[in-house]
């Protein structure tokens, strides 16, 4: 995976798989042999990057506490996407390189998050126990800290097997609090 550097910042980013849709889509066929998920789960982070811009400029003009609580959803995944999914340090062991399958298993997870916060908010939005987006922040904070702290794995120390059972299992404890938080 190509990276490119900022002099100067210790930042690179993983833009790669993003870049036009000429691009994206000769790949494509790629991905649906070797990791079919990922080009929904690509198409669904590029939709919520792009309503996160959009909803920017209504937050400039008005503030965050205007909005819908599935846009501030948006917004804080858009966050969590921007800042420890793209951005990449390549000058630690964990971030310098970012094997397909920790690129795949990030997504996942993140853009899992998002649709199961959707899901809560919008199933008990009629409900006595309605979801907000502050009682998701207050009920899973320890979880938003490991969507996180997913770019932390080291693909060189922990192996994908590891790193792809510490993913599957955030998955099944993102989907296993969410749904204790409707009930």
């Amino acid at each position: 995976m190509a990276v490119i550097g900022a002099v100067g910042t210790h930042t690179v980013h993983r833009p790669n798989i993003f870049q036009g849709d000429k691009y994206m889509r000769a790949l494509d066929d790629y991905y649906e042999k070797n990791y079919p998920e990922f080009v929904a789960l690509r198409t669904k982070c590029k939709e919520i990057l792009q309503e996160e811009e959009d909803l920017s400029e209504i937050v400039a003009l008005v503030g965050k506490a205007s909005l819908a609580e599935s846009d501030k959803i948006t917004l804080e995944v858009a966050k969590i996407i921007k800042d420890d999914f793209l951005q990449q340090n390549g000058y630690t062991p964990y971030d310098r390189f970012c094997p397909f399958y920790k690129t795949v298993g990030m997504l996942k997870n993140m853009i899992a998050f998002y649709d199961f916060a959707k899901h809560s908010i919008e199933a008990t939005a009629q409900s006595d126990n309605k979801v907000t987006w502050n009682i998701i922040r207050d009920h899973m904070g320890d979880l938003i800290y490991q969507l996180s702290a997913m770019k932390f794995k080291d693909p060189e120390k922990d192996g994908e097997e590891k790193i792809k059972k510490d993913y599957d299992e955030l998955y099944e404890q993102l989907q296993t609090s969410f749904r204790n938080l409707e009930d």
